[in-house]
């Protein structure tokens, strides 16, 4: 199946590459890797402010971590013109704005890898990391890259 049959089906309209907020571009591509910056949770066009363990639970984090895999797909997209020319989903690496007690950016992060393995099956498989952090840009409660195989 296409993934964006894929995408259609999860009700998923992918947005625009978002403009960086500091000095970086949003991706790299060297050779057959896509490397794409961090991006940051985001509700309603603003950043998704809040810490995990304090302000949010690990139910709503897992819903920004689901929103930022989003934002990811549309720069990816831009990246590589087609989706369907992913080979694999590599790896993600996911920064939860924590308290210190905080002990599942894990299951955090899970909403961003769910919904990978949702659009790509198989190739939307993936090494991760997820850290809490003290802090992350703007507030926001995620942060999320991505690298990815493509054709």
């Amino acid at each position: 199946m296409s993934v964006y049959n894929q995408l259609k089906a999860l009700n998923i309209e992918l947005p625009p590459v978002a403009t960086p907020a500091a000095a970086y571009v949003p991706f790299v591509r060297s050779g057959n890797l896509v490397f794409l910056s961090g991006h940051i949770a985001r509700k309603d066009g603003k950043p998704w402010v809040g810490q995990l363990g304090k302000d949010l639970g690990t139910e709503e984090g897992k819903a920004a971590a689901r929103a930022v895999a989003i934002d990811l797909l549309g720069t990816l997209q831009a990246a590589v013109g087609d989706l369907n020319k992913v080979k694999r989903i590599v790896k993600l690496m996911s920064l939860v704005n924590s308290t210190p007690s905080f002990t599942e950016q894990h299951l955090v992060t899970n909403g961003a890898s769910e919904l990978l393995g949702q659009v790509f099956g198989d190739k939307g498989a993936h090494a991760r990391s997820a850290f809490g952090v003290a802090q992350i840009p703007m507030g926001a409660c995620v942060e999320i890259e991505l690298i990815a195989e493509v054709e």
